[in-house]
């Protein structure tokens, strides 16, 4: 089962991504630490997602008028291809319709699976540069 709970650890949080986004920071040359990570999210609306009661990812949102930034979603790696990243994506906009907010948006390395995600989702790329897909949708400002 996945769940949603506000997140208590921002170290753990960090980590999960670190791990996740090594590759993408390698295939780019970033110099990036977790330690770094932490200090990016730490003003963000933080979320763990679990799978039958552990700790297998991280949502981050911020808030900004009518906009909802998905800043990450983020599966640990044994846990991808459940389903997992399709759901808490959905939690995402539920979590965006209860501030009242009509617009999702997010940014995703272009080398990135997770922009199939997105566009099967009805995403549609705003913009791209070099690294990255710019995407937005619209959503219902109804309680879902």
């Amino acid at each position: 089962m996945i769940t949603y709970q506000p997140t208590a650890d921002l170290h753990v949080s960090a980590e999960i991504t670190y791990k996740n986004m090594r590759s993408y920071y390698e295939h780019y040359s970033v110099n990036w630490e977790q330690s770094k990570i932490q200090a990016q999210i730490v003003d963000l609306e933080n979320w763990d997602i679990l799978y039958n009661s552990s700790i297998v990812g991280a949502i981050r949102l911020a808030f900004d008028n009518n906009e909802c930034y998905i800043r990450d979603i983020q599966v640990s790696d044994k846990f991808q291809n459940k389903g997992i990243g399709a759901s808490a994506l959905a939690e995402c906009e539920r979590l965006a319709i209860k501030t009242g907010v009509n617009l999702l948006r997010l940014r995703v390395f272009k080398i990135s699976p997770a922009y199939q995600l997105y566009t099967r989702n009805g995403f549609v790329i705003d913009k791209e540069e070099d690294r990255f897909f710019y995407l937005s949708r619209q959503i219902s400002n109804q309680e879902i």
